[in-house]
Parts: C-alpha cells; structure tokens; sequence
C-alpha cells in the first residue's frame, strides 16, 4: 500500500539497520537504494495454480448464494494451502500472461476437466509456468495431473493456435504430491524446448527447469553492481560460488582472466557450461559440488588461486564451513549478493575475522514485496 518512492525508503532502512543490529562490524555508509523503473509487469517467470477451491473475500463468506467449492486460476491463498485466489488480471507479468492463463482456464470448464484438488490429490489442471524473456520468446509449461492423451492434445492444440507467440510450449505430467519439478520430464510440443534471455550482450539458455533472475532489467542492474564492486582489470581469477546457471561470472568475465564457477546442482552447471559455450567464452570453468571440498590446495595449483570471490547464496545465507573456506582462501576481494540481508548480516561477522566492508548497496529486484537484495564489497584486512 505504499507509494513506491516510500518503498525504497523504508528497504533502504532495513538494510543498514539489519547489518548493524546483526553484523555488528563496522560500515560504510550504505549507497543509495537501486530502485527499479519498472514497478508493474518486471517478472519474466510466473507460476499460477489451478484449483477447485476458490479463497472468499470477508464480505463474500457471509453471503450464502456464493459457494468457495469453484475451479479457479491464479495464486495459493497466503496461510491456506487448499484454497487459489481466482486471478483476473495479474501485474508481475506483462501480456499474454492473463490471456494464456484464462483461456487455460475457460478450456478446462468447458470441456469439464477438473482442476488440481491438492486435499484429495485429484484432477486434471494443476499448474502453469509462463516465462516471458526481453528477447521476445515466450515458454509455457502446462503442468497436469493426469496423463490423458486425450485431453492433453486438445489442451495442446487450442493453445498452440491461440497463441502463435508462444516459442515454446510443453506439457508436463505430475503425478506426484507435491509441485516441485526436478524430478519431472517436461515434454516439448512445439518449438525447440528452451528460450534465450539477454543480459548485456550476453545470451543464456533457459530451459524449463533452468533458474534465473526473475526479473531480467533489475536483475542486469545488480549484476552490475558486482562487476563494479569486484574492480576488475582484466589480470583477475574470480571464483563465482553458489554460480547457478553462471549468470554473474558469464556477466564479468569479459574483465576477467578466467572464471571459476562452484554450484552443488549438476543440472545447473549444465546449463552454466553451455551458456559460456553459447557466448564463446574460452576462459570459464564450471565445477559440480560442495565448495569445501572442491577447492582444496591441488584445486588451486591447477586453477589458481582467487583474486576475487563472488558468492551469491540461497536466504538461508552462507554454510559455516564455507565462510571458514572464504577465509582460508584469502581472495583480497569479496563480493557478497544476498537476498536475505539478515544472514548476510552474520555472515559478515564471521567473516570479520580477516575482512572489512568496504561498500553496501542495496538493489530492489521486487518492488511491491518485502524482499530486498544486498551487495556487499569486503577486502581483506591489511
């Protein structure tokens, strides 16, 4: 409910005073809070869910001619599990987000297909992925919960020919009790099976199944932010932990003299080693694993050591023992993206065994949520 400019004030805020009251060590003044310029439509990937039971507002629960049991497309309730709130029109996703989300709906009711019961784990319609790029390529996941061919090629062919802009279209069947996708098999019915976004001039590959920045312009200005903060001059190894699909050291690498990148997915090394094919980059390495185990002192005699480290964890923030890894490496420049600034908090203090911070800026990648990225530059102490 605020205004957007009063947004980024209060995020701004609880930065520092998140850093301070758990970091305790001491700062920088914090620079000016990266807003975003656009507010409405910035993600490129959404999930909505189908359901058949619709959450009631307060003024609806007490009229008795509205029933909640209704298959419905849109959002999980917050604090309800079982109950969707029946979407129109959403503003995280610009078009045709709603009108492939909606047409997938009014598909489903009309043929009487029944939506996802998560309670009694029945039903047809269960989820949909829709990734839009800057590019212009558009995927869409169908996931359903029953493999019938049958509806599965009428669902398939209406969309196809409804939306000719879709670049990519899959089906996937779900079975299981729960949503998550890693160990599901996605079928591609039309177009090659992946999309390719644009950073810069850097192309990456995303495939169903792949992570990326949500929200791709915000996403290229926080990239930003650490390629500057890691001041390069083109002489530097940088070792990008937690590297993911190798978005941030396929985004520095050009002033970079090589590119170490750790990630435990196998999946997304993957995708990491072939985004750094896709743009021709020579001077990259991409490792499955635990950091701890894979930088050991061989590691560094083939590699080199780091001059700079990256590391962009998870919010539950950095493993001990890998903060204790960051320290024994000794790289002069580090570089710490977070998207929990509370656990990058007691990182820092972990890490002010050996190293100061030296500049804190904040990036808001999701404007109208409580979410709140942090770059954070550490050099070691002399």
């Amino acid at each position: 409910m605020l205004p957007y400019e009063k947004q980024l004030q209060y995020k701004h805020k609880q930065v520092e005073e998140t850093l301070k009251r758990i970091g305790k060590v001491a700062l920088p003044e914090c620079l000016p809070i990266l807003g975003a310029v656009e507010t409405e439509h910035y993600r490129n990937k959404v999930e909505y869910t189908f359901g058949n039971k619709r959450y009631l507002l307060k003024e609806e629960l007490s009229d008795e001619s509205i029933n909640g049991q209704q298959d419905v497309a849109g959002f999980h309730a917050k604090g309800f599990f079982d109950k969707v709130v029946d979407i129109k029109e959403c503003f995280l996703q610009a078009e045709p987000t709603n009108a492939i989300r909606l047409a997938v709906k009014e598909l489903g009711i009309k043929n009487n297909w029944p939506f996802y019961d998560i309670r009694n784990h029945t039903g047809f319609l269960r989820t949909m992925q829709v990734r839009l790029c800057t590019t212009g390529e558009l995927m869409v996941n169908i996931v359903v919960a029953e493999n019938d061919e049958q509806k599965i090629k009428l669902l398939m062919e209406t969309i196809t020919k409804q939306f000719p802009e879709i670049t990519t279209l899959f089906y996937t069947v779900n079975t299981k009790w729960n949503d998550s996708m890693f160990d599901l098999d996605p079928v591609v019915y039309h177009g090659k099976g992946f999309v390719i976004e644009k950073l810069e001039d850097f192309q990456f590959k995303i495939g169903p199944k792949s992570f990326f920045q949500t929200n791709t312009k915000q996403g290229e200005q926080l990239y930003k932010v650490t390629r500057d903060f890691a001041e390069l001059t083109g002489n530097e190894i940088v070792y990008d932990l937690y590297c993911g699909t190798g978005s941030i050291g396929i985004f520095v690498s050009k002033l970079a003299k090589k590119i170490i990148g750790v990630e435990m997915i196998e999946a997304a090394i993957e995708d990491a080693k072939e985004n750094a094919t896709l743009n021709n980059l020579a001077s990259t390495a991409f490792f499955a694993g635990d950091v701890i185990d894979i930088c050991n002192d061989e590691f560094f005699t083939t590699h080199g050591k780091p001059d700079v480290i990256i590391t962009d964890p998870p919010r539950a923030g950095m493993h001990e023992k890998l903060v204790k890894k960051i320290l024994d490496m000794a790289a002069p420049t580090v570089v710490y993206v977070s998207c929990n600034p509370a656990t990058q908090a007691r990182d820092l203090l972990l890490l002010d065994e050996k190293y100061v911070v030296t500049k804190v800026q904040p990036v808001d990648m999701f404007p109208h949520t409580h979410h709140i990225e942090n770059v954070v530059q550490l050099k070691l102490k002399s």
